[in-house]
């Protein structure tokens, strides 16, 4: 049941009041001072507050300043016997819902009052799908348990909090943007926007005005000044996908930004300032594509203050299970299917696949798999390479060759790594070189 507070020193027009609203199904709670209306604002989950201007501890004006700044969901409608065009401007200001005068109105009180309740309803479903949306984002919500996904995840926590530039790097399909969403959601700018651009996706020119916006005139098709993405994370965190494929030109640009938090529109002459915390990303290798002259040195140290580099899934082969059965729960969902059961050599299939395309990949198989499965998940309703992987090695070897017993020691050392196959090398006691050959014999590369 909605919360009503009345706010009146007048008993009797309070008790009126309070008649009133209880008999539209509202419960309500009474207050008559600042004092006790902001103990009842403390103790209880209040919708809306009806209150007198003038009351013996001080103003409801300057009261609906302080409820605001302490209790913003509940709208305030201020009730006067004596209206004036100051006060009713500056409780508008403070926050007020309304500011209507007492008997004049008295029909209006009602009506005004559900449509403030409207307000509040509207303002709890943000606030609700705010919470989903931090919650869906959140480092709980990222799958992993190989050490080194685990140090990847609590680097990004440590760097979350501060407004330090950070740099993610990885193969493509290795979840940078959900750890750049992640950070954003654990930073103080998470009720900010978080604005996410992939660099790779557009033209020099293209990029350039999506970016850093445009004046009206400025070209072709330019019909009216546009904002940037960069303006529209003001306050937030822009996201750079593939910041490797950026023009020189346009590392220039971002350069200024990072530096002086500042940019020029296309088209215009005057600056632009922003407060905007970057997270950029990149598959590639940014020493190699400085040396190439690709890639702005500068601005490599300017974005790389924190990096962070996230795991192929081939090296986190603990973790492939899990991800699996996520996605596997994901797809059920979707298509509305139910299952028995995951064969084994399902899990093993998947763990013996070198995912080329990372957890992208994984997805989309897993996906696939589940379309195409009947009572259970077996190894027969995954792609073709993967079957052949899997059936290839269970003929090669059969379970009374030493051969087999030798394959699953050094899989089992693997895991136990995380897929460090330097690690590896040192646990079985073997070169390198030969621990490449054996994973090339048996497949486990």
């Amino acid at each position: 049941m909605r919360r009503v507070l009345i706010v009146d020193d007048e008993d009797k027009l309070r008790t009126l009041l309070a008649r009133i609203v209880s008999l539209e199904g509202f419960e309500v709670l009474q207050a008559g001072d600042c004092k006790t209306a902001l103990k009842r604002l403390e103790q209880n989950d209040i919708d809306a507050v009806l209150c007198d201007v003038k009351l013996p501890d001080g103003n409801g004006v300057e009261l609906a300043k302080k409820i605001k700044d302490k209790f913003p969901t509940p709208e305030i409608i201020l009730l006067t016997a004596y209206g004036n065009i100051p006060d009713g401007v500056q409780a508008i200001k403070n926050g007020a819902f309304d500011y209507i005068i007492k008997g004049d109105d008295n029909n209006k009180i009602i009506p005004l009052l559900h449509r403030a309740l409207e307000k509040v309803d509207l303002a709890k479903r943000v606030q609700q799908l705010e919470k989903q949306l931090g919650d869906k984002h959140s480092f709980d919500k990222i799958i992993g348990k190989s050490k080194a996904f685990q140090k990847a995840i609590d680097l990004a926590q440590k760097v979350a909090v501060t407004d330090t530039t950070v740099l993610l790097t990885g193969e493509t399909g290795t979840g940078k943007e959900v750890f750049a969403q992640a950070i954003h959601q654990a930073s103080h700018r998470a009720k900010q926007h978080f604005v996410a651009i992939n660099c790779s996706a557009f033209g020099k020119e293209l990029l350039e005005s999506e970016m850093f916006g445009h004046k009206a005139g400025a070209f072709t098709g330019a019909i009216k000044d546009r904002k940037g993405l960069l303006e529209e994370a003001n306050n937030g965190t822009i996201f750079l996908d593939e910041v490797g494929e950026m023009s020189l030109e346009l590392q220039a640009k971002l350069l200024r930004v990072l530096e002086t938090g500042e940019f020029i529109r296309v088209g215009e002459a005057k600056p632009t300032k922003v407060n905007v915390r970057i997270i950029a990303a990149t598959h590639r290798d940014f020493q190699k594509e400085i040396e190439q002259g690709n890639f702005r040195e500068d601005l490599f140290y300017r974005i790389s203050t924190f990096q962070i580099h996230l795991p192929p899934l081939r090296e986190r082969v603990i973790d492939i299970e899990i991800l699996a059965n996520h996605f596997i729960n994901i797809s059920l969902a979707r298509t509305n299917k139910k299952i028995k059961a995951v064969s084994p050599a399902f899990y093993e299939a998947l763990k013996q696949h070198q995912w080329k395309g990372n957890i992208r990949e994984l997805k989309n198989v897993i996906e696939r798999s589940v379309i195409l499965c009947d009572d259970g998940l077996t190894i027969e309703d995954l792609p073709i390479e993967l079957q052949n992987t899997e059936k290839s090695k269970s003929k090669t070897l059969s379970v009374f060759e030493l051969a087999n017993a030798e394959k699953l020691h050094i899989q089992k050392v693997l895991n136990y790594t995380n897929g460090n196959k330097t690690k590896t090398a040192e646990l079985l006691g073997i070169a390198l070189t030969t621990l490449y050959r054996k994973l090339s014999e048996y497949g486990l590369e």
